[in-house]
């Protein structure tokens, strides 16, 4: 692991943190000498995650909020700031990717209003909420990254909520950076493909991995630590001049005319 004590003595907070991006993220700062706050709505997840930073040596702390619920959202940010004083880095990975809702994000002359509203609330309105509550405890300036995802470059057949949302914060990422450049705090975003985590291998059949992989230039796809390596990266010193930015790491599934993965089918054939 490169870069170690990038973080060191600084107090980073991570949204989504209990599994996947979130929890690699978490663990990768503190890692490299962050007090980590690890936020999740999962009580149990974020408490597992945390755990298992302690367990390395590192130190993190486990909050439990709804990232759309404001009045949680502060109590989180203010628990943290209690224990370690302020906030320097945030990464806002949290978003909604459960059956019940993502799962229902499909044709939009079906779709349940409802699905859409709860995708905003926590996709989008989340991260503002994390950026509004975290900003004010930055006194020395810090850096911000928001989880968004290749969904909010391209269209798609369905996860129109979940992709709508995720264009909405590459907006609000510039906003952000724009509004607090002169503060020193910068903002940017990333944007994956697929990541194999455990939830989306679960999730995915073999003929859908083998379409993902068709799609990519590169013969992996990402995990967990790669976009870790980005997320950190940006969020450390290295990346000083970096801001209002949508970083893709996605193996190249987004460099190429759609050609290519035809032919790569047809000679499959």
């Amino acid at each position: 692991m490169s870069g170690l004590g990038r973080f060191s003595g600084r107090v980073a907070l991570v949204t989504g943190a209990g599994s996947g991006i979130g929890a690699a993220c978490a663990a990768r700062l503190a890692a490299e000498g962050a007090f980590v706050g690890v936020l999740d709505l999962r009580a149990a997840a974020a408490k597992t995650t945390a755990a298992a930073i302690r367990a390395r040596g590192d130190t993190a702390t486990a909050l439990t909020c709804d990232v759309s619920d404001e009045k949680q959202v502060e109590q989180a940010v203010a628990e943290l700031v209690a224990s370690f004083g302020r906030v320097d880095v945030l990464h806002s990975n949290a978003a909604v990717l459960d059956a019940d809702v993502y799962g229902r994000d499909r044709d939009l002359a079906g779709l349940d209003t409802a699905v859409w509203d709860r995708t905003m609330e926590v996709n989008l309105r989340g991260a503002m909420l994390m950026v509004k509550h975290t900003v004010p405890a930055m006194p020395d300036g810090g850096a911000i990254v928001l989880t968004s995802s290749v969904s909010a470059l391209v269209g798609d057949t369905m996860h129109a909520a979940y992709g709508s949302s995720k264009s909405a914060l590459i907006g609000f990422t510039r906003y952000v950076a724009t509004m607090y450049g002169s503060r020193g705090v910068r903002c940017n975003a990333v944007a994956p493909a697929l990541v194999l985590t455990a939830a989306a291998q679960r999730a995915l059949t073999p003929a859908q991995l083998a379409d993902k992989a068709a799609e990519r230039l590169l013969p992996w796809a990402c995990t967990v630590d790669d976009v870790a390596n980005l997320v950190s990266f940006l969020l450390s010193d290295e990346a000083r001049c970096i801001t209002g930015q949508t970083v893709t790491i996605d193996s190249g599934t987004l460099a190429h005319r759609p050609q290519h993965a035809v032919h790569q089918w047809r000679d499959a054939q």
